[in-house]
């Protein structure tokens, strides 16, 4: 259908003789936010790594026609003593400077083209914040224009301020600039707060819909096991 952005079905994935997806079966629509959560080891990378093509399978993965896909994976920490300056890392992929002042300014890093230039561009990455240099990964992912961004928990080891401004600014792309977002989180308050959709795995498929319609205590117990508790934070 012209709306659907993937379609996964029976997607199992063995590595090493080990079962690490079993049987998926989802559909993600256009402009949907999708959360996907699960245990640690549920597989939850692998299942991105696969859907970009890293990883063999079996079963089917079908992207909607003339769908462009950017990835940012989970960690990135820059060294201070690393001689790499954020206008360096950005020409591994592009030379041209109008494409990367515009990713810049649409992800909030600079009201103007001085403070970009200075600010960001002629650092290093290592001097830039934790927030800084996730939200240069993202504004590399946005180069080329994507119409699907996977994130592999978007704001690992960034402090709790920096969160919630790249989590309002995923929303306001999806929102705005015509991108589904797809991304791996363990903070069920985010969820609940910016997920249209989620995606409950450990491996198999547990459940899929409405984030505050199908996380309960039942759906918890099975993704995490009997003692499983629920820290939500205020943003």
């Amino acid at each position: 259908m012209s709306d659907t952005v993937v379609k996964v079905d029976n997607l199992t994935v063995t590595l090493s003789g080990h079962l690490i997806l079993d049987g998926l079966n989802f559909e993600i629509k256009k402009g949907e936010m999708t959360a996907i959560i699960g245990p640690n080891g549920a597989g939850k990378t692998v299942l991105l790594k696969t859907m970009l093509g890293l990883i063999p399978y079996s079963g089917k993965i079908q992207w909607g026609k003339g769908m462009k896909v950017g990835y940012v994976p989970q960690r990135f920490s820059a060294d201070k003593d690393m001689p790499l300056t954020t206008r360096e890392f950005f020409k591994l992929k592009t030379d041209n400077e109008t494409e990367i002042y515009r990713v810049l300014k649409d992800l909030e890093m600079g009201h103007d083209e001085h403070h970009i230039e200075r600010h960001i561009l002629e650092n290093r990455l290592g001097n830039l914040s934790g927030g800084e240099q996730q939200k240069v990964l993202i504004a590399w992912a946005m180069i080329n224009n994507p119409n699907v961004l996977l994130f592999d928990e978007p704001t690992a080891g960034v402090d709790i301020g920096s969160e919630s401004s790249i989590y309002q600014l995923l929303k306001k792309m999806d929102e705005n600039k015509n991108i589904t977002i797809i991304f791996i989180s363990h903070d069920l308050s985010i969820i609940k707060i910016y997920a249209d959709k989620v995606i409950c795995m450990n491996k198999k498929l547990i459940c899929t819909g409405i984030p505050e319609k199908i996380i309960d205590s039942d759906v918890l117990t099975k993704l995490y096991g009997s003692e499983a508790s629920v820290y939500l934070h205020e943003h």
